[in-house]
């Protein structure tokens, strides 16, 4: 009789601990190209793995979060904010008996295709994307494309659909966080869920945190009635948050806030919307950040990367596929070389 395996045994322990509403490791749909099971993890355990090590994932320290290459050594870049993410999601996940595993890879694969710039670049992206005829251009089904896809010189991760459905999902965009988070589009797993709300919950505080470090506004700016039903400090405003989603979600197969929380919520992102995101400072940024990737963009587009027969249209994707996963100095680097004028000797 052979003894049992490591990951067997897990497999087991997650049927005994784990809610009803959980993703079982064991009943995973599994993936695209069939491929023998992990003798020590589990297939979400093996797919958080993948994603540590992947080339783009390490790519994400040098790229903007939300402030626009910060040369302090305390912001927050897409790493530092993907790790946040992943914290509050497996504590979520935790606390609700779902598979902290598979919240672990979702969160940390969640924008492993995000641009150089952040939130800028994207913009800039999606208009020339559109611009070429395509449907645009947005950082959650690039991330997905980077692990179907790109990742591994075009042979993918091979990730479950569980984790790949998440990655997918996990955006909702810049709306009221009260129609994003208790209906939305339909996910796999609850846990895909999770992550989306982690995904608000890590970014609303970390940004208000790095704005108010960089003087962009002060704590007297923030709306009282943020102050007074999040919280007065960053610690504060994510345990309320953290707390009342494990309030209001346990036990239904449903992750959301309360009412009355939720509106404190999105006051917050309004405020953050007016006075970070959209400010005057970003607003006179943003034509510089598109005139570096028009720049790159036009460059690949004459200059195709691969076969020299390339169509038009594939063209252009290979030039999106290969700026979205610059890193911010990077980008600025090959702008310099192709754009700014070489001195003499």
């Amino acid at each position: 009789m052979f003894e049992e395996s490591p990951r067997g045994r897990w497999e087991k322990i997650e049927r005994l601990i784990l809610s009803p509403y959980a993703a079982f490791s064991d009943s995973s749909g599994g993936r695209a190209l069939e491929e023998p099971l992990c003798p020590v993890r589990t297939i979400f355990q093996q797919d958080r793995d993948r994603i540590i090590h992947c080339k783009a994932f390490r790519r994400l320290k040098h790229k903007t979060q939300v402030l626009l290459l910060p040369e302090g050594d305390h912001y927050r870049t897409r790493l530092t904010h993907t790790l946040e993410v992943s914290q509050v999601a497996r504590t979520i996940s935790r606390a609700l008996r779902l598979n902290e595993d598979l919240t672990d890879a979702i969160a940390l694969g969640h924008d492993l295709g995000h641009t150089p710039f952040g939130h800028m670049g994207e913009r800039v992206l999606d208009k020339i994307a559109r611009e070429r005829g395509m449907d645009g251009f947005a950082h959650a089904p690039q991330s997905l494309r980077v692990v179907e896809l790109l990742e591994k010189d075009g042979r993918g991760l091979n990730l479950s659909i569980e984790v790949r459905d998440g990655i997918l999902r996990h955006s909702k965009g810049q709306v009221d966080v009260r129609e994003g988070f208790p209906g939305g589009e339909a996910t796999l797993t609850l846990e895909a869920r999770v992550v989306r709300i982690s995904d608000s919950i890590a970014y609303l505080n970390h940004d208000l945190d790095d704005a108010i470090r960089a003087g962009i506004v002060r704590i007297e700016d923030i709306p009282a009635v943020v102050i007074s039903v999040l919280g007065s400090t960053h610690g504060e405003r994510i345990g309320r948050m953290v707390e009342d989603v494990v309030s209001v979600s346990g036990g239904m197969k449903v992750i959301s806030m309360s009412a009355g929380l939720l509106g404190a919520v999105e006051m917050l992102r309004s405020f953050l919307y007016s006075r970070v995101y959209a400010s005057s400072r970003v607003l006179r940024e943003e034509p510089k950040v598109e005139h570096v990737l028009r720049t790159l963009f036009e460059n690949f587009e004459k200059n195709p990367i691969g076969e020299k027969d390339t169509k038009d249209l594939c063209s252009a994707l290979m030039a999106l596929d290969h700026i979205s996963g610059m890193t911010d100095r990077y980008a600025l680097q090959l702008f310099e070389k192709i754009a700014v004028p070489n001195p003499w000797p």
